[in-house]
Parts: C-alpha cells; sequence; structure tokens
C-alpha cells in the first residue's frame, strides 16, 4: 500500500458523482465518496477515486484486509462509474482514508492508503507499481 504523495491533477466534476451513500465494506468499514479526480500523466488517463472511512486505521498485518477492501471499492463501485465519466482509463486508482484531505498535500494527522487497478475485461486488476 502507498501513501499519498505530491501529484498536479485536475478535479472532475463530481457533483453527480459525490453520493452520500455509505458502501459497507468487507472488513466491516463504512466507505462514502469524497472525490474523484483526472489525470493524464504520461501513459494515459487516470481516474482517482477518493474514499473516506471514518475509524479506518490501517495497520501492517491488515494489508490482505485493506486490499479488499480496496478491490471492492474498485469492483463494485469505481467500474460501474468508469463507463459514465468518459473514455476509458488506463488505470483506476482507489485510496481509502480516515478522513478528508486535500490531493497532493501532506497531512501527518491522516491514515490513508491507495493502489492502482487496470480494467481488463470487466473488471479490476491489481496492478503492483
Amino acid at each position: 500500500m502507498r501513501c499519498a504523495g505530491a501529484l498536479a491533477t485536475t478535479a472532475l466534476a463530481t457533483t453527480a458523482m459525490a453520493e452520500d451513500v455509505l458502501l459497507a465494506l468487507p472488513s466491516g468499514l463504512s466507505a462514502q465518496l469524497h472525490e474523484v479526480l483526472t489525470d493524464r500523466p504520461g501513459d494515459g488517463l487516470v481516474y482517482r477515486f477518493r474514499f473516506i472511512a471514518e475509524g479506518f486505521d490501517p495497520r501492517a498485518d491488515q494489508i490482505e484486509t485493506v486490499l479488499g477492501d480496496l478491490t471492492y471499492l474498485c469492483t463494485e463501485y469505481a467500474l460501474d462509474r468508469v463507463s459514465d465519466i468518459g473514455p476509458n482509463p488506463r488505470q483506476v486508482v482507489i485510496s481509502l482514508a480516515n478522513k478528508e484531505t486535500e490531493f497532493g498535500v501532506a497531512d501527518p494527522t491522516a491514515r490513508q492508503v491507495f493502489e492502482a487497478f487496470r480494467v481488463e475485461d470487466g473488471t479490476c486488476i491489481w496492478e503492483m507499481f
């Protein structure tokens, strides 16, 4: 799992997408969409779905549990919405944090992880950097 880094990005209009829906995660936590960002690094389009889960506090011994939540958010939430946003992305990045943070700005009080997935054959495939 990676921690958020500084990256220039363009915010996607998320008014229609920022739903007040709580998503029940496999870990038992509930997550809510914070924002969706897009950018075009050298290799192509990337969509970043940023979620908040109150009480989220990942530990090293929870890697499989956290990856399960991130994969779930990609397949059960982001994947359905990618086709509604625009062109197919090269990559979907899912982040999960315990509180809202500004993208690219370090917040030592935030607990956050993110992983990248490629969309292939209607599913999210985890990509190890």
